[in-house]
């Protein structure tokens, strides 16, 4: 009996030792873009949540929706097809701190790095589309 009740302690220690050390999904977030930041350039500080990546992705699709509504559709194309280019480039092999996450959660990481890489942020990691504007003129 009492080996029986040392075991079971143990076993138990174990195991909230192991749920203790898994990460949140931000941290597993952070761990990713810090990964990717040398494959899509930007800040090494730039570490969006999934959320954050989504809402920056999200206002890119939104300034490129926007361009093509106003009769803009050259330079919303040559928008997208710089930010496709930089999110290949950067997406080539899965880094292994990005495993963890979902397919959508990666692609939004990328993604968002990708748009940070090429400088289309501002200062607090949100899209800026004067930036982006800028960039494409270069």
């Amino acid at each position: 009996m009492r080996h029986t009740a040392v075991l079971l302690a143990t076993v138990l220690l174990v195991a909230g030792t192991a749920v203790g050390c898994s990460k949140s999904d931000d941290e597993k977030a952070e761990d990713c873009a810090a990964a990717l930041t040398e494959r899509t350039g930007g800040e090494p500080g730039d570490k969006p949540t999934v959320k954050e990546a989504e809402e920056r992705v999200d206002a890119l699709d939104k300034t490129l929706a926007d361009m093509v509504r106003s009769g803009y559709e050259g330079v919303a194309e040559d928008a997208f097809d710089t930010v496709e280019k930089k999110t290949q480039e950067g997406g080539k092999g899965r880094p292994e701190a990005c495993e963890p996450l979902s397919e959508d959660d990666y692609t939004a990481l990328l993604m968002a790095k990708a748009i940070g890489g090429l400088g289309w942020t501002g200062e607090g990691g949100e899209f800026d589309k004067l930036k982006m504007v800028e960039g494409l003129g270069d």
